[in-house]
């Protein structure tokens, strides 16, 4: 199995990826931290943004796990940026036949912050055709949804 970690966080050592750690122990996998690559905000264009290479890291993937921080009571602005960018470049169910979990984590989230971050991330799996597994947010329910995999 192909499993693909998108890592939101500017902490490629953090918390978030301790959670990713957690879902997918004993499996192997591919970490594609998000601050190592040049990826431009939605209607900028540089020759030298580096999104396609993300887009292209996630077709060749069949489990996509994605993992934000919570900042600002929302997903991170990296994660963010990524599915703002897809709009308009990404045909819609072009990632069919994958399965997508979400590791969402924060020092002290609010129920509707992960709800509102959950909603997005399903949105985000059906347009474009991916199987939405599950949202963790600790080691607990990361170890519930690691038994899914």
């Amino acid at each position: 199995m192909n499993i693909l970690f998108i890592n939101g966080s500017p902490n490629s050592n953090g918390n978030t990826a301790a959670l990713a750690k957690e879902l997918l122990q004993g499996k192997e996998y591919e970490t594609l931290n998000l601050t190592d690559y040049r990826i431009g905000s939605y209607g900028q264009n540089f020759e030298d943004d580096e999104l396609d290479q993300v887009i292209a890291k996630m077709k060749q993937a069949e489990v996509i796990v994605i993992g934000s921080p919570l900042y600002w009571h929302n997903i991170c602005g990296s994660v963010r940026n990524i599915l703002d960018r897809f709009y308009g470049l990404v045909e819609n169910g072009s990632l069919s036949g994958r399965t997508l979990y979400f590791l969402f984590q924060g020092a002290a989230p609010e129920k509707w912050m992960l709800e509102a971050g959950e909603y997005t991330m399903k949105r985000f799996a059906g347009l474009y055709g991916m199987k939405y597994a599950g949202m963790a947010t600790n080691y607990s329910e990361a170890a519930k949804l690691s038994k899914k995999l």
